[in-house]
Parts: structure tokens; C-alpha cells; sequence
């Protein structure tokens, strides 16, 4: 921006980014701002899955993800991308079986949210990331929505082995409207 209000707000910007960035173990450049964890998980479920639908046109998740997960799946059937809905136990707890044999050749993205917004359940991201990166068939993206689990649980990314997270600041006393 030309004028001093724009480059004061570009500054802010890139300075949350890199905040945000040192927070959860990632690289500034890695961080993209929208308007909320809807808008965040959305863009992680279709940016995902158009990028890599010449790779495979089959996705994993689990029967308890976010609204905002699961209507974007919806849409998703739509464009011909298969889901496959993972069962939980009686506690919310995916089944880690189901989920090994449910890979596949053109599996292309697993989303997982790391704690749940209705009945509180904390999935073990860490088993399953193992459970995705060992499998010998294929090497789908990763994916959390950890909008509920910012501020309460660990979120250093190389550490829970996810490729994406989605956030909003909303969930941490920050202000509507902004996600990444």
C-alpha cells in the first residue's frame, strides 16, 4: 500500500503470521488468513482435494467431524470424490482399525479434527498420523481441525504430524471473523 493505514495493517498482518507460525511449529509463509474455522476447514477440505484429485479421488473421515467438514464432503460426492466415514466407540474415539483398512491406493487427504466441538472428545492425532504416514499404499495429506483445541491442548504441528491445520481466533478470545 502506498499510504501509512495500509502498511500498518500489512505489519500487523505479517506479524500475526508470524506469531502464529512460531505457535504451532510452522513456517510464516505457511499461514493463510480467512475469515474463520468454517472458511479455514473448507478451504483445507477443496484445496486439497481439487489439487490432488489426478492422484486419487478418495477421502477419510471421521462420522463426527464439524459441520463445516462434513457439508464440504457432501459437496465433494457431488464433484465425484468418494468418503469414507470412519465409526467411533462409545466414547467418540475414531476406530484406529477401521481407519488402517480404509486406506487405499487414491486416498488422498484424512481429516481428523483434534478435539470435538460437541462432545469434547480428543482424538489421538499422533497414532493416527502414524497409522496414515506408515501405510505402504498411499500418501494422502493430513488434515485437523483444531479450532476447538487451540489454547487448550499441544499444537506444534511436526510433533501431532498433520500437513494442515485449521484455526479461529474466536475459540481463543480473539476476535470473529478470522481463521487460518
Amino acid at each position: 500500500s502506498l499510504h501509512t493505514l495500509g502498511r500498518k495493517s500489512k505489519n500487523a498482518i505479517e506479524i500475526s503470521r508470524k506469531n502464529i507460525a512460531k505457535y504451532i511449529g510452522a513456517e510464516p509463509e505457511e499461514i493463510i488468513f480467512t475469515s474463520g474455522g468454517t472458511e479455514s476447514d473448507n478451504l483445507a477440505m477443496f484445496g486439497i482435494a481439487r489439487a490432488y484429485k489426478e492422484k486419487g479421488k478418495h477421502i477419510i473421515v471421521s462420522g463426527i467431524e464439524h459441520k463445516a467438514i462434513l457439508d464440504a464432503c457432501k459437496k465433494l460426492e457431488k464433484e465425484g470424490f468418494e468418503i469414507t466415514y470412519l465409526d467411533v466407540d462409545k466414547n467418540g474415539l475414531v476406530s484406529l482399525e477401521q481407519l488402517s483398512s480404509s486406506l487405499r491406493p487414491d486416498t488422498i487427504l484424512v481429516s481428523i479434527m483434534y478435539a470435538n466441538n460437541e462432545i469434547g472428545v480428543i482424538q489421538p492425532i499422533k497414532e493416527i498420523s502414524k497409522i496414515i504416514k506408515n501405510n505402504k499404499l498411499s500418501n494422502p495429506i493430513f488434515h485437523t481441525d483444531a479450532c476447538q483445541a487451540v489454547g487448550a491442548l499441544p499444537i506444534k504441528i511436526k510433533e501431532l504430524g498433520v500437513d494442515a491445520l485449521t484455526m479461529s481466533s474466536s475459540k481463543i478470545y480473539g476476535p470473529k471473523g478470522i481463521g487460518c
